[in-house]
């Protein structure tokens, strides 16, 4: 985002993200009724606001999808108190989103699970990404043994995919924090909730203010995102990767060296 309101609610308690008139990097219509091209461009200008300073020890390649990706985490472990030491939580999916979630919760000293349709991810997510356990939810026992451990639960899926198991793991009190975006409605099962008064909430990046302190902690614990740095011209061939899931975890475009050459 390069722009908002500045005066509504949410602009005034450092919650940019959320302002009804949010102006987007790229192709949003600014104050003075331009356009907005930023993002894919080797140069841009933006209110002193709405930049940030990244820290000399994170590389900005690997730091890029923080300011989308890393904030869409950061901000509900922080906002609903899943960031406290010894606390249980689960990551749904273990892609761009899912990855640094579980680096951030790493970072905060909590136990992380990360649940996933794909049993081969398992040992990227234990080996490499350093989660302490793993659960194929299409695992009846798996989940079954589970249920009823976990403080709260970040869900970065945006496929269609079923709620109740994922209530089911929760304790009582517990969060199911929706932060994909699935293009259909997901079906919500109430009585679960009920029981034990468990919520589902949603949640959308950060203000300026608290993508700064993210970026902050991700530079003093050295957080960046795991990424594949690739030419301009070879965007469409990235997109069509993208549909196969064909990525580990994040694409970056090499916009200073490539654009003015394509």
């Amino acid at each position: 985002m390069v722009g908002s309101c500045n005066s509504c609610d949410n602009c005034s308690n450092n919650l940019e993200n959320y302002c009804p008139n949010l102006i987007l990097t790229l192709a949003s219509i600014y104050h003075d009724g331009t356009t907005t091209y930023g993002g894919y461009s080797d140069i841009m200008v933006a209110d002193e606001h709405y930049v940030l300073r990244i820290a000399d020890n994170l590389p900005l390649d690997a730091s890029a999808p923080l300011l989308c990706a890393g904030i869409t985490v950061y901000s509900p472990f922080k906002y609903f108190g899943l960031d406290k030491p010894g606390m249980h939580v689960g990551v749904v999916g273990l892609g761009g989103l899912g990855h640094l979630a579980v680096k951030f919760a790493k970072a905060f000293g909590v136990k992380v699970t990360v649940i996933s349709t794909t049993p081969g991810k398992k040992k990227e997510a234990i080996e490499i990404l350093g989660a302490h356990s793993f659960l194929v939810s299409r695992d009846p026992l798996q989940m079954e043994a589970a249920k009823g451990t976990m403080d709260g639960i970040i869900d970065t899926v945006s496929a269609i995919h079923p709620l109740l198991p994922l209530i089911d793991l929760l304790k009582s009190h517990g969060k199911l924090i929706m932060v994909g975006a699935p293009e259909k409605p997901l079906e919500l099962p109430v009585f679960p909730l009920l029981l034990g008064r468990k919520t589902v909430v949603g949640s959308n990046t950060g203000g300026m203010k608290e993508i700064q302190e993210m970026i902050d902690f991700a530079a003093e614990h050295n957080i960046t995102s795991d990424i594949e740095v690739i030419p301009i011209d070879y965007v469409n061939t990235a997109m069509e990767r993208l549909i196969k899931a064909d990525v580990r975890y994040r694409f970056v475009i090499d916009i200073g060296n490539t654009l003015k050459a394509f």
